[in-house]
């Protein structure tokens, strides 16, 4: 079989049923799975149609059969402070006998080029394969931490000044709620009607969800949750200060009689354990989005710095997989303001830095001093000091799954 022989093209509804089939055939969705979460097969093609008609979709046809694809959301994300549009990769998979023809290697090169086009800088995936992406580019910028609490380790009620209300999950209260959340938080994705589509695709019909209701009736956070076999299980919580999470857990705490523990997840670089009067609590931290900066130059004309009182600058050499644009030699200039400009430049330079490693810095997962004792950034000690100072200190909150 020759690569020779296969067509790379977009991929357009009228292909949504093989598009469907190769997702089920890589990830192995079986039949049962879908009915464990009340979906037919024409249920499934149904939900992901309007998505993939606002996505980019391109693959490789073998005689008319659609053998390896990738697809791209336009979404927009929060960076510190800044919207940008955001590439959202997902969809990827090859059939088994076309591996190893370097297909989805020319589909991500493809892609990124026409995310680079499109104004999205910076892409976001959830990994099948951490390895297999951070060779094309892509680094860890998010974890997710799951937790177990019993019930009797719950917090005791504390009075808060507003209220919680129980909201359909379609309601627009809580995409309200979510929006005021996003726009203040750093790498949250803003949810238009398809980021909200895939966030709830695979639930089951009895999730629920509650807003917490600040004094001045704001919302200021909710709890995504269902209640199954005594258990309270939490799907994402989110608060814009400690009052909205004091109510939130209020709430959760109420329920003591009917469950027997707490399982769920957060999206947070903050365990909860400190925050319990019953720090022992079953915690386990696992990594969970990737993203890439697909033009580096463009990424930083928009990328907000941290002021100074005086102007900065870093020579360096930056090495990319994959996109030509973020090889070579760049002068990073970053004015009184915290506005950023980078140039590339013709002469050599000491300081070096790979594409990965520039995306986990400038996203504020990893800071500049431990990239730099690790070995993955190498620069001068004024060099670290000045990263240091220059970029902000969040790291991305992320509970979207596409």
């Amino acid at each position: 079989m020759s690569k020779n022989n296969l067509i790379m093209k977009a991929v357009g509804s009228e292909y949504m049923a093989q598009y469907n089939a190769l997702l089920r055939y890589v990830f192995q969705v079986t039949d049962q799975e879908l009915r464990s979460v009340g979906w037919q097969e024409a249920e499934m093609i149904r939900a992901k149609f309007p998505t993939m008609e606002k996505a980019d979709v391109i693959g490789w046809f073998d005689d008319g059969t659609l053998v390896s694809q990738v697809a791209v959301y336009p979404m927009k994300v929060r960076i510190f402070g800044k919207t940008y549009a955001l590439g959202g990769l997902t969809g990827v998979g090859t059939y088994p006998e076309y591996s190893n023809m370097g297909l989805m290697h020319s589909l991500l090169e493809r892609a990124l080029v026409d995310m680079r086009s499109k104004g999205q800088y910076i892409c976001y995936l959830y990994p099948y394969s951490i390895p297999y992406y951070r060779r094309k580019g892509w680094e860890i910028v998010s974890d997710k931490i799951s937790y177990e609490i019993k019930d009797y380790q719950l917090p005791k009620n504390r009075p808060v000044p507003g209220n919680v209300r129980r909201v359909k999950t379609e309601s627009e209260e809580l995409k309200r709620t979510y929006e005021r959340y996003a726009m203040r938080t750093h790498g949250a994705i803003l949810r238009d009607d398809l980021a909200w589509n895939e966030y709830w695709l695979w639930d089951s019909d009895d999730i629920m969800a509650a807003v917490y209701y600040n004094e001045d009736d704001e919302p200021d956070g909710y709890i995504i949750y269902w209640i199954y076999n005594e258990v309270f299980h939490i799907k994402d919580m989110i608060f814009n200060n400690e009052e909205a999470r004091t109510g939130l857990w209020n709430f959760v705490s109420a329920h003591f009689s009917m469950i027997t523990q707490v399982e769920g997840n957060t999206y947070t670089d903050e365990p909860l354990a400190f925050l319990f009067e019953d720090a022992s609590i079953k915690e386990v931290i696992s990594p969970y989005y990737m993203a890439r900066i697909v033009d580096f130059t463009a990424f930083i004309a928009d990328y907000p710095f941290k002021p100074d009182e005086v102007d900065r600058e870093w020579k360096f050499t930056m090495t990319d997989p994959m996109m030509a644009c973020n090889r070579g030699s760049f002068l990073l200039k970053i004015d009184k303001d915290g506005h950023g400009e980078a140039v590339k430049i013709d002469e050599p330079c000491d300081d070096s830095i790979s594409i990965q490693t520039m995306t986990t810095m400038l996203m504020g997962y990893k800071r500049p001093d431990y990239l730099a004792k690790i070995g993955r950034l190498g620069a001068s000690d004024d060099v670290i000091d000045m990263l240091e100072d220059a970029i902000e200190q969040q790291t991305p909150y992320i509970s979207d799954y596409f």
